[in-house]
């Protein structure tokens, strides 16, 4: 078993895992293997000639220091019950913060998973709020903008203790997203079989019925600060605050 960063030549084979382990469409790994990938923001398992398991990670700041995003875990349904994530996770850590990195966080995708991080030192440490809103009668004043006028004004609305996804994070969202802007608020957003998935809603959260009715949809789920649910978890590598809030997810 080998514990290493992968090739370019090893592509193909991370693209099937990933379509394995969490069913996203083509269209979906193809921005992310064009536009996020980097062989230096990733880890996999070779066994029996085989990667057996992965993860990547995006780059992060946060209170002047780097965090790293630990995102798409996942281990070869051939492979699993044997620890190679557990091994994968060990060894990124110690290779992340030979990097000088000041610790890792990551989003798990299942409540249960939240155990399982806890068990290899991760700690819960940001909430947000979702809720899902129909749309209002009147709708709100807003224009369309660029991710670089998002990064800026994003810094701007966000909290204390914020962790700052951009670079590759931002390039990628930009793939996946729309923004837009408005007199109290900024909104990253898709939209799928006519109802609106926010990324991220930063501001003025009462407007969210006047967006969807600005947009023409009829309901949206909206994603924000706040403390309705666990987010995050964080494994530190120096003593560093927890992070009060992080947002973009990717799921």
């Amino acid at each position: 078993m080998i514990i290493t960063s992968p090739k370019i030549s090893d592509i193909p084979k991370l693209k099937e895992l990933f379509a394995e382990a969490f069913g996203d469409e083509g269209e979906f790994i193809d921005i992310f293997f064009k536009v996020a990938f980097s062989t230096d923001r990733a880890r996999i398992v070779y066994k029996d000639e085989k990667i057996a398991s992965m993860l990547y990670w995006f780059d992060c700041e946060y209170n002047g220091g780097k965090l790293a995003y630990i995102y798409a875990v996942a281990t070869d349904k051939a492979y699993r019950g044997q620890g190679l994530c557990s091994l994968l996770m060990e060894d990124t850590h110690k290779h992340l913060k030979s990097l000088g990195y000041s610790g890792a966080i990551l989003v798990p995708s299942e409540m249960s998973l939240f155990d399982f991080y806890e068990r290899i030192g991760y700690k819960s440490c940001s909430q947000v709020d979702e809720f899902t809103v129909k749309s209002a009668t009147q709708g709100c004043n807003f224009s369309k903008i660029d991710k670089d006028e998002y990064a800026s004004l994003r810094r701007k609305y966000l909290p204390k203790n914020a962790v700052i996804q951009e670079n590759e994070g931002l390039d990628f969202l930009d793939n996946l997203a729309t923004f837009i802007k408005g007199e109290d608020f900024i909104l990253s957003y898709s939209v799928y079989e006519n109802k609106l998935h926010a990324f991220e809603l930063l501001g003025n959260r009462d407007k969210a019925p006047n967006i969807l009715s600005a947009l023409s949809l009829k309901s949206g789920t909206f994603r924000t600060v706040g403390d309705g649910r666990p987010f995050t978890m964080l494994y530190p590598f120096e003593s560093i605050e927890p992070p009060k809030y992080f947002a973009f997810a990717f799921d």
